[in-house]
């Protein structure tokens, strides 16, 4: 079975995620092709797709929904699941009381989800390096604030939060789901 693993990323740690993955479902004996949504290329040969995205201001970046959207009647006749990363930190809950992971849900997962049915969705924490150069415009203004002000500096959790015993347990359930015998121990 042919599957594409599809992702796009800023900094480099939604990569990581997807390399995670395609490397799990590789080891189930996938046949695993991982790209960027920018540069995926012909997608007709694939059986099953996993694309994920970094998530910035409630969204997916244009790649990763420029790709589901070109694709959409391929999609939605394969099985696919759907990623995400972007929350911080290792609190399960913010200072409201609110839940991190929901209130990091992009919002093309509701689109998605109705356009392509996927048959999983999965929002992963990620990682913050404030030493990383910004990109783009939202990216450049918040770090001229975080040097202006002090207090600004501690106001995010700085590190790598990925969970890669969940992003292996997920990938693992892929892989039942695709119809690979066995569950691994985790890595």
């Amino acid at each position: 079975m042919q599957v594409l693993c599809v992702y796009a990323t800023r900094h480099g740690s939604t990569h990581g995620i997807a390399d995670r993955i395609a490397t799990r479902l590789r080891e189930h004996g996938l046949e695993v092709t991982l790209r960027t949504a920018g540069r995926a290329g012909d997608t007709s040969g694939f059986d099953a797709f996993v694309i994920g995205s970094a998530a910035y201001m409630g969204g997916w970046l244009g790649d990763a929904s420029t790709f589901v959207r070109r694709h959409e009647d391929l999609l939605r006749d394969r099985p696919v699941w759907l990623f995400s990363s972007g929350p911080i930190g290792t609190d399960p809950v913010d200072s409201k009381g609110h839940d991190v992971v929901e209130a990091s849900v992009p919002r093309e997962f509701g689109e998605f989800g109705d356009a392509i049915h996927p048959r999983g969705l999965r929002v992963f924490f990620g990682a913050y390096d404030p030493e990383a150069a910004p990109i783009g415009v939202a990216e450049g203004f918040m770090s001229k604030v975080m040097r202006l002000i002090p207090e600004a500096r501690t106001a995010m959790p700085v590190g790598d939060f990925r969970d890669w015993p969940a992003i292996d347990a997920w990938a693992d359930e892929i892989a039942s789901a695709l119809g690979m015998p066995g569950v691994l121990a985790p890595a």
